[in-house]
């Protein structure tokens, strides 16, 4: 009998032993996040901030490997290794978002949303809507923000539509949709790859292009460019997805908490672009960048030409933006503007 004990404290022991080791342990889950983004801009630091969040409110079981600086391919690679699940999770613009939900792309209509107020009223209303999409079609959206404004900036001043359709616009065929929609509205749109634009208006091959303050400063395009109009072309969008398949491995336990990190997180994006586009703004001018500041009256006029295209940009088959989404956002806007 001593020995039949003796057994069975032994066999208890080494149950114990096996389960305590590393095959029995609690397995850590890895979630590769790839970013065009370089680490030392808010959107890096902020994404190095969620997966320091993310391992902290799961003590360490899920460990977050960000691949800054698009070291993991161009926006298509991206969504292609996030659908075949090579990659968990990725930061897009709105183009790559947009290969997601088309719908999404009426948000950047020329000339129809103003100003961030306008921006944030829209989102906050028809945001549900395409993260349902989203999710329809496969990805969650852990997060997303307003990524600043899109404004012309040209060798001559740009004031109103009729002095933009006399010169070149250097078009990114990364952006489809809105190289179709000037196209369309009557404008001498030449293809110009980002990493081309500025020798493209060096050469003389272009005369004007639409982009961001911050990427106008980086790239110090606006050496050759000096000229930016004010007024706002279309909202840059940004946001994180990752794929379903990801998501629904992570214990339920834990999302309420992680989707809050997120949230957290998109609201420190959106507060340091801003400050980063301002202070853009301020470098470049300090450098001889000339602002052509528009009345309102001239800012009126863009907004008259571009309604006289409507049909063309939303019209038939093929529309270049999503019919019904232009027309919710048109009217969260009318009813907008009539209260203020």
């Amino acid at each position: 009998m001593k020995n039949f004990y003796s057994f069975r404290l032994l066999f208890i022991i080494l149950i114990l032993l096996v389960l305590a080791s590393p095959v029995f342990a609690q397995r850590t889950m890895e979630i590769k996040l790839a970013s065009l983004v370089p680490e030392n801009t808010p959107w890096g630091q902020s994404i190095n901030r969620l997966a320091a969040e993310w391992s902290k409110i799961t003590s360490g079981q899920i460990v977050m490997k960000v691949f800054h600086g698009g070291t993991a391919g161009s926006e298509a690679q991206v969504m292609a290794l996030l659908k075949s699940n090579q990659i968990q999770a990725a930061v897009f613009t709105t183009m790559g978002l947009n290969t997601v939900t088309p719908e999404l792309m009426a948000v950047s209509y020329p000339f129809l949303i103003r100003n961030d107020a306008e921006l944030n009223e829209v989102l906050r209303r028809i945001k549900p809507d395409l993260e349902a999409k989203m999710q329809q079609n496969g990805f969650i959206t852990l997060a997303w923000a307003n990524a600043g404004w899109v404004k012309l900036f040209a060798k001559s001043p740009i004031v109103t539509p009729d002095d933009l359709r006399r010169i070149r616009l250097g078009s990114s065929q990364d952006q489809p949709e809105l190289m179709q929609a000037f196209r369309q509205m009557g404008y001498q749109v030449v293809a110009a790859d980002l990493t081309e634009i500025v020798m493209s208006l060096q050469s003389g091959r272009i005369d004007v292009t639409y982009i961001s303050p911050v990427f106008a400063a980086g790239t110090q395009l606006f050496g050759v460019a000096k000229n930016m109009s004010s007024i706002n072309v279309a909202p840059f969008m940004g946001g994180i997805l990752m794929n379903e398949i990801t998501w629904r491995r992570i214990p339920e336990r834990f999302k309420p908490a992680l989707m809050e990190a997120c949230k957290k997180v998109e609201k420190e994006i959106e507060t340091s672009i801003i400050k980063l586009d301002s202070d853009a703004l301020t470098e470049m001018t300090r450098h001889g960048l000339i602002v052509n500041n528009l009345t309102s009256a001239q800012s009126q006029i863009w907004y008259d030409d571009t309604d006289k295209y409507e049909e063309r940009l939303i019209g038939g088959s093929r529309p270049t933006f999503n019919r019904d989404y232009y027309f919710r956002i048109k009217s969260i806007l009318t009813e907008l503007r009539k209260g203020n």
